[in-house]
């Protein structure tokens, strides 16, 4: 699989994600991750890609997670469309947009808190938003934090418990021994 940005462009462990999670993605599920140096970007395979394509922004290994938590909730028939058929406006946002975004980043970025536990790494809610300099993200990072918990006690998706279990026997990670923190001001 061809990356679009330079290895040495990479944040670190990005590689090794690479490497391990490609194999796996490639053989279960016709899939690659991408390191890309534009935004991200999911394209479904076609007659010039042999596999599904998810692209992540520049390198950054949470942009990577968060991709895939995309792919995880993204059903057969979306993960046949570009982009999966998902709306999204870039950062310049208004508040009405906004809210809008946060009403479908909360399971993503749910589902990105768990892969991202699975890995050892902290998770970070994102607004990504940075043209509402004064917008108080506590709201939206407590209904993420709330559907982390719920999908704790629900249990995830298949895909998505399988992504989650690979990442921990990738980075040696104890399932039963992850926690969630409330976020605070």
């Amino acid at each position: 699989m061809k990356h679009l940005l330079a290895a040495d462009l990479w944040e670190a462990g990005v590689e090794h994600l690479l490497q391990q999670l490609n194999p796996w993605l490639q053989e279960h599920w016709q899939t690659a991750l991408v390191a890309s140096d534009a935004e991200p970007l999911y394209l479904p395979a076609d007659a010039s890609r042999p596999y599904h394509e998810i692209h992540f922004a520049h390198g950054y290994f949470n942009s990577a997670l968060h991709e895939l938590a995309h792919w995880c909730v993204a059903g057969e028939a979306r993960r046949q469309l570009l982009d999966y058929g998902y709306w999204y406006a870039e950062d310049g946002r208004n508040a009405d947009q906004q809210q809008q975004f946060e009403q479908v980043e909360v399971y993503p970025q749910a589902i990105e808190w768990h892969l991202a536990l699975a890995c050892g790494r902290t998770f970070r809610v994102s607004a990504d938003n940075l043209s509402l300099p004064n917008y108080d993200t506590l709201p939206f990072a407590m209904r993420v934090y709330d559907k982390a918990i719920s999908l704790r006690a629900s249990g995830l998706s298949a895909r998505t418990a399988r992504l989650q279990q690979k990442l921990a026997e990738i980075y040696q990670t104890d399932l039963a021994k992850i926690e969630f923190v409330a976020p605070s001001r």
